[in-house]
């Protein structure tokens, strides 16, 4: 396969992936059906259980077709009984999501909303769960890459474990990027997808599912045909099989990131996304620019920068004048502040930050602003 162009993206996914992962989509065409894939599949399910920390006899993953958001829309549709009700902590554009999807579904919902980046008030939570006893379900995002904000995850299943009831974690941009397990008490549905940080191509979802919870969502009655967790969950049982078509090459593609996953270690792909993110900070401080979050509520994935205050800055400039180097920011989120985020997730390396670094220099420079940035007193 020829080499293609690299590009640095510094967007929070689908992430800058290795050529052998490009060149993993390149197989025979195949029926999906054929057990030669379903040996493939049923690979990628276990080592995907594995690398979230669970247990094959207690776990398993639920494959879906689609974004990050299909495994959001199918936990919450799939596992909320009628007679009970999930509480959402709501800090940001995917907590907010959440929120948006149990509403569509009319489901008995609690939006614990908080500004975006402050981490959640416990004391609120612990009230709204002494108040509503029938309340069975607590999600929330474990990353938020609206702003970068690092939720806590450990306190709030320790208070889920002490009212007994299950938490549904968004892990879809830390899953593979900082150091998370499945076992941590109360967590029953795990999710994420394979374009963030196991590297691999964007169009597949999965749930890691304890298998006990899951078995007990079978008498909740269907509110989608397509994204039920239980059916899908019960076809890959019957037979090893998604029960609808697959996106074929993706799941290549991620099987072979997964080999890549395993051959760095968790543990230095924790380390690599660290120097990345670490370079990244002095780097922007050096050329004067401000963050949104403080460093202890930062995650080491994704940076939420404050725009500057000079009449010469314009985003849509810097991003087409970086864009048109090999590089990809991405616009901000945030309703009241001014922001573009940089994550530096993917396979990526210190070289690659410090390049992006004096690029970005250069076209500020080009642009006329004034650098180092500069803020309103």
């Amino acid at each position: 396969m020829p080499r293609v162009p690299r590009k640095i993206l510094l967007n929070p996914g689908p992430a800058t992936t290795t050529d052998t992962v490009k060149e993993a989509l390149l197989v025979p065409d195949i029926c999906p059906r054929e057990k030669e894939f379903v040996q493939v599949l049923q690979q990628v399910r276990s080592d995907l259980v594995q690398i979230a920390g669970g247990r094959p006899d207690s776990h398993t993953c639920v494959l879906l077709a689609g974004s990050g958001t299909a495994a959001m829309d199918a936990v919450l549709n799939s596992v909320i009984p009628p007679e009970g009700g999930v509480v959402i902590i709501n800090n940001g554009a995917y907590g907010q999501r959440f929120v948006d999807i149990a509403r569509c579904y009319q489901l008995p919902f609690y939006d614990l909303h908080f500004p975006w980046g402050e981490w959640p008030d416990i004391n609120r939570l612990r009230q709204i769960l002494d108040e509503h006893p029938q309340i069975s379900h607590l999600a929330m995002v474990h990353h938020e890459t609206s702003t970068g904000l690092l939720n806590p995850l450990s306190e709030i299943a320790a208070l889920a474990g002490e009212y007994q009831v299950s938490l549904i974690v968004d892990a879809i941009s830390s899953l593979g990027g900082v150091p998370l397990q499945v076992r941590e008490p109360q967590i029953d549905y795990l999710l994420s997808t394979s374009n963030k940080c196991l590297q691999g191509m964007a169009g597949l979802a999965w749930v890691i599912c304890r298998r006990e919870a899951l078995e007990q969502s079978s008498r909740i009655p269907a509110r989608s045909f397509y994204l039920n967790l239980y059916q899908q969950y019960r076809h890959f049982e019957a037979n090893g099989q998604m029960q609808f078509t697959p996106p074929v090459q993706v799941v290549y593609a991620l099987a072979q990131a997964i080999r890549e996953f395993r051959q760095e270690g968790p543990e230095e792909r924790y380390r690599r996304y660290r120097r990345n993110w670490e370079t990244l900070m002095a780097g922007l401080q050096e050329l004067g620019f401000r963050t949104l979050l403080p460093l202890e509520r930062q995650s080491p994935l994704l940076t939420t920068v404050l725009e500057p205050a000079d009449p010469q800055y314009n985003f849509d400039r810097l991003h087409d004048g970086l864009y048109e180097r090999g590089f990809t920011i991405y616009p901000g989120k945030m309703q009241a502040n001014a922001t573009f985020r940089l994550a530096n997730i993917g396979a990526l390396v210190e070289e690659d930050i410090r390049a992006f670094l004096a690029a970005l220099k250069e076209v500020l420079m080009e642009l006329g602003v004034t650098v180092p940035v500069r803020y309103q007193s």
